[in-house]
Formats: structure tokens, sequence, C-alpha cells
């Protein structure tokens, strides 16, 4: 299987895949349509990250600029009824750290105008997604977050800013700026404010 590749874009097609020149040998690789547009032409130097899809009578190679976003493209492929071409689409508008925020935030909106989601699609992914994205959709133990070394006083249960914490680790950010963006909403939360208001603020603090 290829995984990976390393060349220059000797072509770009109209269905959205391009000729990767490697060592002479040119590769047919599938792009998201916003990644696309960002390669830079030959002769710089362009990495691919690389799903090898296998079906019995062809090969695919789609390739993505970021690992996540491969991972993203693979995870996709696990929920029913979504198909590369599908997955493709989905990752030509939104970065895999987008889509698990759109997902963690339960946000139906982002998936409007993406050609083949319909309402019906865009409830099963945030549904099955859900279960694919760790703490933003398990709650799995999280350290309460801490300010300044010392626990927070917060009326909103520990378990909860934990898995606000979880969730955005999950997205990208790293530990010490999910504590900080914790910290920062923990004094004022509210004892039965739900999850999902509780990272839409916490996410307003890394912005």
């Amino acid at each position: 299987m290829i995984g990976r590749l390393r060349g220059s874009i000797a072509e770009r097609l109209p269905d959205g895949s391009c000729i990767l020149d490697v060592g002479g040998v040119g590769y047919e690789v599938f792009v998201p349509l916003g990644t696309l547009g960002r390669l830079p032409d030959a002769p710089e130097p362009v990495v691919l990250h690389v799903h090898t899809h296998v079906r019995e009578d062809q090969i695919t190679l789609f390739g993505f600029a970021r690992g996540e976003d491969k991972r993203a493209f693979r995870t996709l492929l696990a929920i029913s009824n979504v198909g590369p071409k599908l997955a493709l689409a989905i990752l030509g508008t939104m970065s895999a750290r987008e889509l698990a925020s759109a997902i963690a935030m339960q946000d139906k909106t982002r998936f409007k105008g993406i050609p083949g989601v319909g309402k019906r699609t865009v409830e099963r992914l945030l549904l099955e997604l859900k279960d694919k994205l760790g703490f933003v959709a398990s709650g799995g133990p999280a350290p309460p977050p801490k300010a300044n070394g010392t626990a927070m006083a917060s009326p909103v249960d520990d378990s909860t800013l934990g898995r606000v914490k979880g969730a955005l680790v999950a997205l990208g950010f790293k530990p010490a700026e999910a504590d900080a963006a914790v910290a920062a909403i923990a004094g004022d939360a509210q004892p039965d404010e739900p999850f999902e208001t509780l990272m839409k603020r916490a996410l307003a603090q890394t912005s």
C-alpha cells in the first residue's frame, strides 16, 4: 500500500485529481478541492499523505497535505453509506480540525452546501462520528483543569470540565491551551450548563 508520496505537480485534472511526478513516475492522486488549489506548481516539492483505496476492479489514491486529514478521511469511510467521493467532498470544505469541531458542537449548519450531504447524512455523521472522536464523545477520564497549579472552584462537575478539556485536546489544541481555555470559563459556569455550551465558550477563548 502507498502511504506517502513526495514529488511535484505535473498536471491538475478537471476531475479533482492531479498527476504527481515522483522520480519520473506519474501517480494520479485525488485531492480535496481546497487542498488542490494550495499545492505549489512544479518544480516545488509536494508531500502528500496517501490513502490507497482498493476495490476489486480499481486502485485509487487519495492524497492529503496533513496526516490528520488522512486520518479524518479514513474515519469518514467507516461511516455507513459514506464513500471516498463523499468523504473527499467533506474534507474539501473543511479541515480535519474543523470537522472535529463541527462534530463536537453538533453543528449541522457546517455541512450545508456540500454535494451529496443531505439532512439524513448530516444526522448520521453527527451521530456516528461522536463515538470516534475520543473524549469528545465518551467523556472519558481527564484530570480536572487547574489554574496556577490549584484546582479550580466551579459549580460545574469536574468530569464535565474534563470532557471539555479532552475535547479541546482532541481538536488539536495543546493541553496547556485547553487548560487555559477551561480555566477562563470555569468560574462563572452554571451547574446545569450543557457540555455543548461550555465547548462553545471554551472555543471562544482560544480564538
